[in-house]
């Protein structure tokens, strides 16, 4: 079969290489690959790959070969998975906890859009706590996560203000129930009862100002790159007793979470943010363009069974879709 490796070269992050097909685990469950979603963390690491990475943690395809233990789906199910690694193949085992069945109106695209992004957008408003009747500040919120945090935040009856790099970038999340959107954390009119803070850098201390007394952040990522420095004094001036909490959403099991947000999308309640989709021959330009935040909201590549000379060194697919156009993906990347 074929699988995306990692290169080393932060200019074509993966190429094509022939692999085995993977033997699951009595737990695990056999998928062929139809689309999988790479996020930006992804891209982070390929930078510098460990030895063994098989990058690959969002897919949606086929049960082709189900647990040997008996759990899970059967063969022939339509499933959105979350594997540790490897989804960026032909085909991966995804322990059958962390699979959820697709519901017969819900293509693989939209699916593959749903796990990491979607699973952390849930718990972290979990762990925000009720929000509704809350002011709540979202930086970051252009990507994956911040599309679904902003429409389940204002669905619960959260005021919800978004950071964008852009105008362009804010549009949609005004779309999804957004009460506002700002370009600087610093123009953001708080105080705001919960804090949600991805970028880190320069940026955490200016958004933790703007909370209220008693008010929580919650530090969920580090997009800018760029340690934090928090200043003793200038925290004495700023919101009293704030709460300052490190997030992160790892942890099996998946597959209630992923039941969860394919329940929500089904019922008309979720609506994954697809920048762009393409034939996973474009992986590596799409990696670069994820990484230096082109795409807005979800990239999803798609697979095909044929294969053909790639241009991405080794093989590639036969099937080339280049940049398909859907209503998901209107305004595309920016």
């Amino acid at each position: 079969m074929q699988r995306l490796i990692p290169t080393g070269n932060p200019a074509r992050p993966v190429a094509f290489t022939e692999a085995a097909q993977p033997v699951p685990a009595p737990d695990e469950a056999l998928i062929r690959v139809e689309a999988f979603a790479p996020n930006r963390g992804e891209t982070f690491l390929l930078e510098r790959p460990r030895p063994g990475l098989l990058p690959g943690k969002d897919v949606a395809g086929l049960v082709v070969q189900a647990a040997a233990d008996g759990s899970g789906p059967h063969v022939g199910t339509r499933v959105v998975g979350h594997p540790p690694q490897g989804g960026w193949a032909e085909y991966a085992a995804v322990p059958t906890h962390s699979l959820a069945a697709l519901p017969d109106g819900m293509g693989a695209v939209q699916a593959a859009a749903l796990p990491l992004a979607g699973i952390t957008a849930l718990r972290l408003l979990r762990a925000a706590g009720s929000v509704t009747g809350r002011r709540v500040l979202l930086t970051g919120a252009s990507g994956g996560v911040g599309h679904y945090v902003t429409e389940l935040a204002a669905a619960a009856g959260a005021e919800v203000t978004v950071v964008t790099a852009t105008p362009s970038r804010g549009e949609r999340l005004s779309e999804l129930g957004a009460a506002a959107v700002v370009h600087e954390v610093a123009e953001a009119r708080g105080p705001f009862d919960v804090v949600l803070e991805s970028t880190g850098g320069a940026q955490l201390p200016i958004a933790l100002s703007k909370s209220a007394p008693g008010g929580t952040l919650i530090w969920f990522g580090q997009a800018g790159r760029t340690p934090v420095t928090l200043d003793f004094f200038d925290l004495l001036a700023g919101p009293e007793g704030a709460t300052i909490h490190h997030f992160h959403y790892a942890g099996a099991p998946y597959g209630p979470d992923l039941t969860t947000l394919v329940r929500l999308v089904d019922e008309g309640r979720l609506h994954p943010e697809i920048g762009r989709v393409a034939d996973w021959a474009r992986t590596a330009d799409t990696l670069v363009d994820l990484r230096e935040r082109r795409i807005r909201g979800k990239a999803v590549l798609t697979t095909g069974t044929h294969v053909a000379q790639g241009a991405e060194g080794a093989q590639g697919p036969q099937t080339a879709q280049v940049a398909v156009s859907t209503p998901e993906t209107a305004g595309t990347a920016r």
